[in-house]
């Protein structure tokens, strides 16, 4: 404070020449200062140039170490005939986590603190999940699917999302067709948590057939129609045992049963063909099919 009281009251030309005095003062230390930094930052830009070369050799021989591996895995996943998605998707998962330990090395050979980035990618992981929850039993869902292969694409499935032969099997959902060709799309969480009904799933299919006759009618007469039916039917397996038989003694009906073993692919149309022939053969043997009727009787005004 005394100096500035000082330099106020001094003449012009003394205050001038301090002020110059000061400027050379600061023109010697200026590039003093600035060398003696450039050379304290000297060891640790080197050190740091070192590392980013070295992390960068890393990153190079790395990424060619996990495109091999994806490569033999794929080869080996394609040999034991595992399927496609399932595939992909394994792939993807062993890439992008080979791809994550190398991120992680680089990082720390650069000088990232390893327990902050633990951190962070744990934080992110909790948050993710609980973003995505139900997404994510979809995928788990998705995988079992794919592991377990309780259906294939081409299967006809009966669920409580639908039914319908499989289109596609992703990871989320699942694609069926109906036989109107609709699509139904149905989380794979539902499929893999709930019940379900592979129809193609064996080669052949057994078809059952359930038919009622009058008890007046000829009953091995019908039971005779129904083998011959069965028996001369192309679609039936000969092989197979074909069952003609009393099912049920109804109020008003005699049912009777026959089975017989088809190719899954036949089922349907057999089925149809079938039923048109028992009803062509019983008319044309006299056989009654019963139906439920109502007779109405009016009594006269003077009754």
């Amino acid at each position: 404070m005394i100096e500035t009281l000082l330099i106020r009251s001094a003449p012009k030309e003394t205050v001038g020449v301090i002020a110059q005095e000061v400027q050379e003062n600061l023109d010697q230390l200026r590039p003093n200062v600035v060398l003696e930094t450039i050379k304290g930052w000297g060891p640790s830009l080197i050190t740091f140039g070192f590392n980013v070369l070295l992390a960068l050799v890393i990153f190079f021989i790395g990424s060619r170490m996990i495109k091999i591996l994806r490569k033999t895995l794929d080869r080996s996943f394609a040999r034991v005939d595992m399927e496609v998605s399932l595939r992909k998707f394994l792939i993807s998962v062993i890439n992008a986590v080979m791809y994550c330990l190398l991120c992680f090395v680089i990082a720390g050979q650069i000088g990232v603190n390893d327990a902050s980035i633990v951190a962070l990618l744990g934080s992110s992981s909790i948050a993710i999940g609980l973003a995505i929850q139900g997404s994510l039993a979809n995928f788990a869902g998705g995988v079992l699917i794919l592991l377990m292969k309780p259906f294939r694409v081409g299967d006809y499935i009966l669920s409580i999302g639908g039914e319908g032969t499989v289109y596609t099997i992703g990871l989320v959902y699942t694609i069926l067709t109906t036989p109107d060709n609709k699509q139904i799309v149905i989380p794979n969480g539902t499929l893999s948590n709930s019940p379900l009904t592979n129809v193609t799933a064996m080669d052949k299919r057994r078809l059952d057939i359930l038919v009622g006759i009058g008890y007046n009618s000829d009953l091995k007469k019908a039971k005779k129609v129904l083998s011959e039916i069965f028996h001369s039917q192309l679609e039936i397996l000969k092989d197979e045992p074909i069952d003609i038989f009393v099912s049920e003694l109804a109020d008003s009906t005699v049912t009777i049963g026959a089975r017989g073993w088809t190719a899954v692919e036949d089922y349907w149309t057999t089925r149809w063909e079938i039923l048109e022939r028992v009803k062509l053969g019983f008319d044309e043997a006299g056989i009654e099919i019963p139906f439920n009727q109502l007779d109405v009787h009016i009594r006269g005004a003077e009754e």
